[in-house]
Formats: structure tokens, C-alpha cells, sequence
């Protein structure tokens, strides 16, 4: 063996820093560079800042407050739903109001945490929370008051995604509530749009914009540049919204079940810069009511029992990825603490199933009487990890649905390998590595030390411990030599630059684009670690209390917004790609210039009580049991297993 030093580090880390941003340089057609989910990732810190005159103004806030206020006759026994608050600054100024049964929602992660935190600091009583406006999370009949301030209506592609809204909107006010929408004067803007501006914004970004309107000239589409005057462009972004006249938006809400219209006329926003208000610049005010009768009907539905089965692993079989190779106290400890709490859940029945040797005939017996499968079967059919993925080829062959990864995502993610090179050709920052093949006995060293030997399959951690970690020739030898000695000489090897950055994870559930969570990012924390040993997440931390990497800690990241945005973006671009499911897991690492770069992606996580998936949601505010609970509402939903009860409530809505 030898190291290759040709490449220059310097250099390759310049080449991987390059700047995440595209720039198109002029663009003719506006509207084909419009993502269809443009609305997941444009409202963060940046828009705050591009519309900072409007959103942060407290004047206009108050002032909007007042009038909408007075518009809808509120009173402080009203239960309010601030829909689409962004960072909440209309629930907020209510709740110093009085208006203490307040709830917000909104799509950004950012900007609902901005909106906890401000509601934290104010000490304000205001339960905010992340959602689709498409599918609300709230029962029928539960608010007074509903408003979609701001402009926030008619941000989804298709006028089918807005009637979902109103119609959920419906669904939950209750009968006789009242709707205020603020929305845009399509009209108005229709005809005295800005083709072209651009302002600064504070004293280092300007933001420079061009619109056009659709094709069918139903929707505004806009771009905006964002510039900051020492780091150049830092957003190249476009997005689209529809325009409602008074009568469109009328008409649809008739359609829905609301009348009592009444408009307030329109509203001329004023801004600080006395610059480009966009969309802003003049909506109109619609108030309407709610008519409908109690929906009785409609939850009885919900009554109705699911019935579904949890796979787990054959605790009578050997498991050679547990240190004792069998199931110990604690693995049947943690699976007691999965039966009660999913015993919490309502509107469920679990039937459980680990016997691997009778396991096709016993699903045979659930044929038609079960909705889906819980599948928690991570170590594998007969607790082979290599066979992860025959359980849901299994399922699939019995036409049995299922919870979490098919068999195609297990395969490919139990690959190192095969994930680097689809990162990689998705232009997702990876480690430097190269592939050992079990015939390669000599090889060159294309990365400087320290490295990482991994087995190229596999999770768990199996077989990534401190002797993993290489300083020189002399250990990259033995680490070699151990892993070929423990899982045979027929498997191939993953060299891999060590970084030495924060170590994190990142937890998704549910299944975009439609309808999912980013859990709240997390860092391993190595301080409890002697300095002797290599800060290293491996085998020992998941399953050797005698280790000193036991009491290793996952602590919520501490991380730029700009690293946490490409992260996150990164992440979602990889669920879609690798096909995942309900759930997933990304662990990702920091090098030492704070670059992060994808390490792993494990498309059936770890469900147990105390991993990363449970620390994660417990961050969240999310109890154990709502986590299991909203991985299965996640199934739920792409399984489509409620529709027949959709229709029912559709059709009672018409």
C-alpha cells in the first residue's frame, strides 16, 4: 500500500465548498423553473429578510389586527386557528390581546420554531405546530375562527389543492364559524405587476426580482436574486401564486359551503423601504361563515378500528449483530415498552408476530382481515440483516401492505457504496473514499489520514468500532485484517476520509412532498469522551453499556442555517430518490472546516425508545407513543387506507 498525495486538500476542499447555489443567468421562461412545491423551502431566514418591511413591521401588524379584529367580531372566548401564520406574528399579537385559545399552523419548520420561540419569550400560551393546510390535524367542528393572512392562499399548483384547503378549512370550523381570508387582488395585479426591481434590503443584501404571468395568466410567477455584497448570490428562487378575483374566490367558497360573504374592500400595504411590495402591494378582504350542520356523521368513521400486525425480529433465533448473539434482557424490555405504548394508541388493534419459522402461514391466516403491517423487523428475515429486505419482498408477494422501505430502498441503502454514487451523482457532498473488492490486496491510498474501514454492508454500526479508525498504514492494516477476519474475506471494504467535525442525524417522517416532518436535527455529544479515544457514534455507543462510548449523548445541533438548509434539502432530495418511506434516518458529518458531508442513509431506523428516531421526536415535543403514532399515520396516509371514509365526509361536504 502506499499514500497517494497528488491531490492537494486544500484544493478538493475548495472544489467541494464551491457555492450550493445555481445561478441561471437570464431565464426566458419564468415559469418552467418553478417547482411545483416551490412553498417547502422559500420561507426561511431569507424571507424574512426580502420581506422584513412587512412581516416585522409590528405597526402593520397591529394595525391589521385591529381591522380584522373588528371585521370578524372576535371575542376572547373565541377558539382561533391563525392558518399559514408563518412565524406567527398575528397569533402572537392576539395572545397579548387576550385572545388566549389560540392555535397556529404553518408548512416551514423555521418558521414555526421561530414562532415557539417568540411565543417562549413573551410568555404567551399559543399552541403553534408544522402542517399541510391540505390536511389538517385537527378534529371537525374545533375553531370559531379561522384566518389566512398575509397572502398565504393560493401558493399550491393546482386550484384542486386549494379547494382541499377550503374544504378542510370547513371540516373543522364550527357550524357558523367564520372565515377571514386576506388574499391578494388578482385583478389589480394582474395589470400592474413590476416586470422588473430590485432594492436593498439591509446593508449587506440586495434582492433583485422578475415577474411574469403564467401561461394561462392564472398565476404570478416571480423570481428573486439575493445578493449579499461580500459572499455574492445567495438565492436564485422562483415561485408562483394564483390570482383570485373577488368573484372567483367568491364563487369557490360557495362551492365548498360558505356564504354570508361580505368584503371589506382592499387593503394598500405601506413599507419602510417605500419599495416593491409584490404580491402585497393590494388584496382584498373577504369574511364568510360556515354553513353546516355538527358533523356527527363524520366521525363516526373514526371510530373504526384499525387492525394491524407488528413484525419484530425471531427472539429464539440467534442475532449476530447483538453482542451475545441472542435477545437479552433489554431487547425484550424495549420490546414491552413498544406494546404498551402502542397499546396508548386509539383506534387501533396489534396483533404481533416474531416467529420467523411459521411466518408465511401466519400472514396467510391475517389475508383480509388486517389493514396493514407494522413492519419492525430491522434485523432481518431469521435475523439475517442481509435478508432486511426479504420482509417486505415477502409482504409484497402476499399483497399485504406495509409500513416503512420496499425491498428496492433496503437494498440499495444497505449498500455504502451504491448511496455514495447516487449522492454523488445528485451533487450531495460525500466523504473521500475509495472501494477495496475482496480480490484487491494491494491497493493505493487516494485519502490522506486519519480514515474510517467500514464493511460496504450493512448498519447497525456492525463492525465500525475505535480500531475502525486509522492514523497510519500500520492500523489501516489491522483494521483491514479485523473486519475481513469477522465477516469474511469474500466482502468488500470502504476506506473513508475521517471527518472531524459534529457528528449528525437527521430524522424524517412521513412522505414528501406531500406530507411529512423534518424531526429537529441532532449532534452527537462526545464530551463525556477521554481525548484518547476517537470521537466515533460506532458499534460500542449502540450496544456496549461497559464502554466508555455509552455515555455518548444526542444533543439538538448546534449549526449555521445555511449548513442546516443544505442539509435538510439534501435529505429530502435522497427520500424521493432511494425511494423511502414513512420513516429514514441520514447521518451525516462535519469535516473540519464545518462542510457537512452524507455519511449513511437508513431507510428502516431504529424504532426502540431510546434511539436516534425517539430523541429526536422527544425534541419535538413528541412523546414515544405519538412518534409510533405518527409513523403510522404516515403509512396511513400513503396507503391511502382512509379514503373510503375522505369520500364519505367529500361527499356530505357537497
Amino acid at each position: 500500500m502506499s499514500e497517494n498525495s497528488s491531490e492537494n486538500p486544500e484544493r478538493h476542499r475548495r472544489k467541494n465548498h464551491k457555492n450550493q447555489v445555481k445561478i441561471l443567468g437570464p431565464v426566458l421562461n419564468l415559469e418552467e423553473h418553478v417547482r411545483p412545491d416551490w412553498w417547502r423551502s422559500i420561507f426561511n431566514q431569507l424571507y424574512l429578510k426580502t420581506d422584513a418591511d412587512v412581516v416585522a413591521d409590528q405597526n402593520i401588524t397591529r394595525q391589521e389586527i385591529d381591522l380584522f379584529s373588528n371585521f370578524l367580531s372576535l371575542s376572547k372566548e373565541d377558539r382561533i386557528l391563525d392558518l399559514c401564520c408563518g412565524q406567527g406574528r398575528h397569533s402572537l399579537e392576539l395572545a397579548r390581546r387576550g385572545f388566549r385559545n389560540t392555535d397556529g399552523l404553518d408548512r416551514s419548520s423555521y418558521l414555526i420554531q421561530k414562532a415557539k420561540s417568540n411565543a417562549k419569550k413573551e410568555n404567551l400560551n399559543i399552541r403553534f405546530r408544522e402542517g399541510d393546510a391540505r390536511k389538517l390535524p385537527y378534529s371537525a367542528d374545533s375553531f370559531d375562527v379561522i384566518m389566512i393572512l398575509g397572502n398565504s392562499f393560493g401558493y399550491f399548483e393546482t386550484i384542486q389543492d386549494d379547494i382541499r384547503v377550503l374544504k378542510e378549512v370547513f371540516r373543522v370550523l364550527k357550524p357558523w364559524g367564520r372565515l377571514l381570508i386576506d388574499v391578494t387582488d388578482g385583478e389589480y395585479l394582474k395589470k400592474n405587476f413590476q416586470p422588473r426591481s430590485w432594492e436593498w434590503i439591509d446593508k449587506k443584501h440586495f434582492v433583485c426580482r422578475e415577474r411574469s404571468l403564467s401561461v394561462d395568466s392564472n398565476r404570478l410567477i416571480s423570481r428573486e436574486v439575493i445578493v449579499n455584497s461580500e459572499k455574492g448570490v445567495i438565492a436564485d428562487q422562483f415561485y408562483a401564486e394564483r390570482l383570485y378575483s373577488r368573484e372567483n374566490i367568491e364563487k369557490l367558497m360557495a362551492l365548498i359551503g360558505f356564504n354570508d360573504f361580505t368584503f371589506h374592500g382592499e387593503i394598500a400595504t405601506d413599507s419602510k423601504r417605500n419599495q416593491d411590495l409584490g404580491m402585497m402591494k393590494q388584496r382584498i378582504i373577504l369574511t364568510s361563515k360556515a354553513k353546516k350542520e355538527w358533523t356527527t356523521t363524520i366521525k363516526k368513521p373514526k371510530k373504526s378500528v384499525k387492525e394491524v400486525v407488528v413484525l419484530l425480529g425471531d427472539p429464539n433465533k440467534p442475532d449476530l449483530l447483538k453482542p451475545l448473539c441472542v435477545f437479552d434482557e433489554d431487547d425484550l424490555y424495549t420490546i414491552d415498552k413498544l406494546k404498551s405504548s402502542l397499546k396508548e394508541l386509539k383506534g387501533y388493534h396489534f396483533a404481533y408476530l416474531n416467529n420467523h419459522d411459521t411466518l408465511i402461514p401466519d400472514l396467510m391466516k391475517f389475508e383480509g382481515k388486517i389493514d396493514f403491517v407494522l413492519n419492525l423487523c430491522d434485523e432481518g428475515y431469521d435475523n439475517d440483516p442481509r435478508k432486511e429486505l426479504h420482509i417486505p419482498a415477502l409482504l409484497e408477494k402476499l399483497g399485504i401492505q406495509y409500513t416503512g422501505a420496499g425491498p428496492q430502498c433496503l437494498a440499495y441503502c444497505y449498500d455504502k457504496s451504491l448511496v455514495r454514487g447516487i449522492a454523488k451523482e445528485m451533487e450531495i457532498p460525500v466523504p473521500r473514499a475509495f472501494f477495496i473488492k475482496p480480490e484487491d490486496t494491494t491497493f493505493k491510498l487516494p485519502v490522506v489520514f486519519p480514515v474510517i474501514v467500514k464493511p460496504n454492508f450493512g448498519d447497525s454500526s456492525f463492525g465500525i468500532t475505535q480500531r475502525s479508525i486509522a492514523n497510519n498504514f500500520e492500523e489501516l492494516t489491522s483494521a483491514i485484517s479485523e473486519i475481513r477476519e469477522k465477516f469474511g474475506y469474500d466482502k468488500s471494504i470502504i476506506i473513508e476520509e475521517f471527518l472531524t467535525g459534529s457528528d449528525i442525524s437527521v430524522g424524517i417522517i412521513g412522505n414528501p412532498p406531500d406530507s411529512y416532518t423534518i424531526l429537529p436535527i441532532t449532534e452527537e455529544d462526545y464530551s463525556s469522551l477521554p481525548s484518547s479515544l476517537p470521537r466515533l457514534c460506532g458499534y460500542e455507543a449502540k450496544w456496549l453499556p461497559d464502554s466508555p462510548y455509552w455515555n455518548i449523548k444526542s444533543i439538538p445541533a448546534k449549526l449555521p442555517e445555511n449548513t442546516k438548509n443544505i442539509i435538510t434539502e439534501c435529505c429530502l432530495k435522497l427520500f424521493e430518490r432511494l425511494e423511502c418511506r414513512d420513516y429514514t434516518r441520514f447521518d451525516w458529518r462535519l469535516d473540519s472546516h464545518g462542510n457537512p458531508k452524507l455519511l449513511e442513509v437508513n431507510p428502516n431506523p431504529g424504532w426502540c425508545w431510546d434511539g436516534h428516531l425517539a430523541k429526536m421526536s422527544k425534541i419535538l415535543g413528541l412523546s414515544y407513543t405519538e412518534m409510533l403514532g405518527s409513523i403510522l399515520q404516515a403509512a396511513e396516509q400513503r396507503l391511502k387506507i382512509n379514503d373510503k371514509k375522505e369520500e364519505i365526509i367529500i361527499k356530505s361536504l357537497n
